[in-house]
């Protein structure tokens, strides 16, 4: 079954923001369409070369978390800094990274943007903005809350987002940092990704509470969405960015989701944990790109035609990028000790 805390319970936060949506323009919708599908497009091409062993090590898949990933980082500028998790293909790629350049990095090869060094949980991309991802849990809080503070001191208005999962809630640094943005009033905005398991357990038996209770202790101003409906993602950011960008302080933002596949792309068997019936459910019920493109569609925004038209496009930029990645020359031998730091 769908969790209680999802669609149903958050009703009256979507009645008051899908009028907003209307206010989008069409462009702007066929964008973050585009992007959510590219997203799915890309996992899907990341779980191909793990199980045909092209890929070495593991891949977090963002399946099914599309709407938040592109509802946030659409409400960002370029310039604007985000941090990200384990699971943070969908990030990267919602912040501006390039698909070519992020298979490179997954296996292994010198033209990725770290060198091949990374791999998949520790990508980063300066020149969008992305301070990089992390694999330990919650460990992008303390570089998203500094850059934060960086933004403040230096005079800027730049907005920093921190992306994280349920997990983190029981990691003490994430209610360190938020102290102390909540304190000096940093521009930073903290995003929860409720995808309800801690890897292979209901959050339920590891988290004690309200979610968003923990931080409005803190006297942060929270928001708690159904994440996967980015006409809600979208425009509750907005009012969130403008609100930090312009020195109101931070932010904490729960976004209710759902990831389609394992905790990583060798979790297979999940039948301990979770059902077939769950998982069915929520792919066909709440499907991110499902409900934007039958929302779009009833709004005379996007036909069939327009439909396939991305898609090739989207499958067009992703096989070449594949390709590109395929070919690619791994790293020499002495760049083994080179941007390696203990």
């Amino acid at each position: 079954m769908l969790h209680p805390e999802t669609p149903d319970s958050q009703s009256s936060t979507a009645a008051s923001v899908y009028a907003e949506a209307t206010t989008v323009d069409r462009e702007q919708w066929l964008h973050m369409y585009e992007q959510m599908l590219k997203i799915r497009i890309f996992e899907e091409h990341v779980n191909i070369l793990y199980t045909t062993a092209k890929m070495p090590g593991l891949a977090h898949l963002y399946s099914g978390e599309e709407a938040i990933a592109v509802g946030v980082c659409s409400a960002l500028r370029r310039d604007d800094y985000i941090t990200s998790t384990h699971r943070g293909h969908g990030h990267c790629l919602a912040k501006g990274a390039s698909v070519d350049l992020m298979f490179a990095e997954l296996l292994g090869k010198e033209p990725g943007y770290c060198k091949g060094k990374g791999g998949s949980m520790h990508i980063a991309d300066q020149n969008t903005g992305n301070l990089g991802a992390n694999a330990i849990v919650a460990g992008s809080t303390g570089i998203a809350t500094g850059a934060a503070f960086s933004s403040k001191m230096r005079g800027t208005d730049q907005v920093t987002v921190c992306f994280f999962g349920d997990g983190a809630l029981g990691q003490g640094l994430l209610y360190e940092v938020m102290n102390m943005a909540s304190l000096w009033k940093l521009p930073v905005i903290y995003v929860c990704e409720n995808n309800l398991y801690n890897e292979y357990t209901h959050y339920s038996e590891t988290t004690a509470g309200e979610i968003s209770a923990r931080a409005r202790a803190f006297g942060i101003l929270t928001e708690e969405v159904d994440g996967q409906d980015i006409r809600i993602v979208y425009p509750t950011m907005q009012r969130l960015v403008e609100r930090a960008r312009h020195g109101e302080g931070p932010a904490f933002l729960l976004c209710n989701t759902y990831r389609y596949h394992g905790h990583h792309v060798g979790d297979i068997q999940r039948a301990y944990y979770r059902t077939k019936v769950e998982e069915e459910q929520w792919q066909s019920e709440r499907d991110p790109l499902q409900l934007l493109a039958q929302w779009m569609t009833d709004q005379q925004l996007l036909d069939a035609p327009t439909v396939e038209q991305i898609e090739h496009q989207v499958r067009a930029e992703i096989e070449a990028g594949v390709a590109f990645a395929l070919n690619a020359p791994y790293p020499e031998l002495d760049e083994v000790n080179q941007d390696v730091y203990a």
